[in-house]
């Protein structure tokens, strides 16, 4: 079965950030470190599990009597492709802005400050003056794509 990483909830969220930190994890343990985080019952979290593994995003494993779970999908993979599919709904010439207004908001390492600044610099070589508007199926832009919303 393929993994449903477009399906994740911000409650799954919060159980498959543990697994990915911890790489294996009990369910023991993984109870015990989501209710130090969140005001969660056994029950609520173990249908959460089960959840993750309806998805194909955690994988079982029985040692002895307790159970252990593994993440079938990479974090980074994740992360990257809930984003892809956020912006996807996003218009094409909004984009942009909100990647700026995401930037001012976001704590941000001076490493991944460096590193913006490096693909911003290469991608600055091939960019277009303007993005098109994406938003209708014909070259109209619509009236929200107006240049004054992206200044």
């Amino acid at each position: 079965m393929t993994p449903k990483i477009d399906d994740i909830s911000p409650a799954e969220w919060e159980v498959m950030r543990i697994v990915w930190t911890k790489g294996e994890v009990s369910s023991h343990d993984l109870i015990s470190l989501l209710q130090q985080k969140r005001d969660w019952s056994d029950s609520t979290i173990k249908t959460l599990i089960g959840r993750l593994v309806k998805k194909a995003l955690l994988q079982t494993t029985k040692d002895g009597r307790r159970f252990l779970y593994t993440a079938t999908v990479a974090e980074g993979t994740a992360m990257d492709s809930n984003v892809q599919a956020m912006f996807a709904n996003l218009c094409a010439m909004k984009r942009g802005q909100t990647l700026v207004n995401l930037i001012k908001a976001l704590p941000l390492a001076q490493a991944d400050i460096t590193a913006l600044q490096a693909v911003l610099a290469d991608k600055a070589k091939t960019a277009p003056e303007m993005v098109p508007c994406d938003c209708l199926p014909d070259e109209t832009q619509c009236e929200t794509c107006e240049v004054k919303d992206h200044e």
